[in-house]
């Protein structure tokens, strides 16, 4: 079983940084010269030079999850789009968030209980510990840090409010389309109900 990668909280949903840094990935069409290009000239405008190569290496793991075709949707997609596809970068790249969110949110969607709270988060991080012993090493002030971070995404991306309520996904068609063009599956990572997710499915099967 593959180990789960905890390594989130150098950053929330990036937004602005992520679509800054595909932006000179597709001008330069190497991930190497785009590091260095974003780190030396600080394209995500951090303070500090260290915290510039921190979310510049975060911002590149999440993004090279992302086809070029998923990235230019990125750079000249709606706010909405963006969102969806940068929450689709993080949980290809975070397996943790990726079964967190069919795991938990997609069963909350299923059940008709659209309220989520840290105690979801909890629970599924103890049940997961069974069969990933490198939770077991997450000091509890860590734990508390994934979650905070965790739910911060999820709130930037308009799935969650700030009272935990859940809100349903509406994904465009072009982000469907691209999701479709590798797995469907993925689109269980958005909180959409089922009658939505069949229509998607048969329409946009590739």
């Amino acid at each position: 079983m593959k180990k789960y990668k905890m390594s989130f909280t150098a950053g929330t949903i990036l937004q602005n940084e992520s679509i800054s840094f595909a932006k000179l990935y597709l001008e330069v069409g190497d991930w190497d010269v785009a590091l260095d290009e974003a780190t030396s000239s600080n394209v995500l405008q951090s303070r500090t030079v260290s915290t510039a190569k921190r979310i510049s290496l975060e911002t590149l793991s999440r993004l090279k999850t992302l086809n070029n075709e998923e990235l230019e949707l990125l750079v000249d997609g709606d706010d909405q789009e963006q969102l969806h596809l940068l929450w689709l970068s993080v949980c290809r790249c975070y397996p943790f968030i990726y079964d967190f969110s069919i795991d938990v949110i997609r069963d909350k969607v299923l059940t008709l209980s659209y309220q989520l709270s840290h105690d979801d988060f909890d629970v599924f991080f103890n049940a997961k510990m069974q069969w990933h012993e490198e939770l077991e090493k997450i000091a509890e002030t860590t734990r508390y840090k994934l979650r905070q971070v965790l739910f911060k995404m999820m709130t930037e991306v308009g799935f969650i409010n700030k009272e935990g309520g859940i809100n349903p996904a509406t994904l465009s068609e072009r982000v469907v389309r691209l999701i479709c063009k590798k797995t469907c599956e993925d689109l269980l990572l958005f909180p959409v109900n089922s009658t939505i997710l069949q229509g998607y499915q048969e329409c946009h099967m590739i």
